[in-house]
């Protein structure tokens, strides 16, 4: 995942949003985008399944779980739901890629799934 978010800082356009990237572009982020969200998601569902029994009935929903867990807290797991939705609309392709929304995703995503990165691995890796 961190591979990843090192890829979509590298190739993200700062002024994705004021101009049409290329499309090349474009669907990388997409794609990269897509990725972070399935395995941030497994990666919840396990944590639910090993320590609370249970799996999440959606993508949002598994970071509920995670939070339930302790392995990410309850602020992250509000801040990063909302990808799960851009998530959904760029893997069913429901409506045309909004470029502005994607750029919007970016910082977010960088931000949030960075956070995330390291809130997992603290609790993986026990108490200290």
């Amino acid at each position: 995942m961190g591979q990843l978010l090192d890829r979509l800082e590298e190739i993200a356009p700062q002024d994705m949003a004021d101009r049409m990237p290329d499309d090349i572009v474009r669907l990388a982020v997409e794609r990269i985008v897509t990725q972070v969200v399935d395995i941030a998601v497994s990666v919840n569902q396990y944590l639910a399944a090993n320590r609370l029994g249970t799996g999440a009935q959606s993508y949002r929903e598994s970071f509920d779980l995670a939070a339930r867990t302790g392995a990410i807290s309850p602020a992250l797991a509000a801040n990063l739901r909302p990808s799960t939705g851009l998530r959904n609309v760029l893997v069913h392709e429901y409506l045309e890629t909004d470029t502005e929304v994607l750029a919007a995703a970016i910082p977010m995503a960088l931000s949030g799934y960075r956070e995330y990165i390291r809130s997992i691995a603290k609790f993986v890796a026990g108490p200290e």
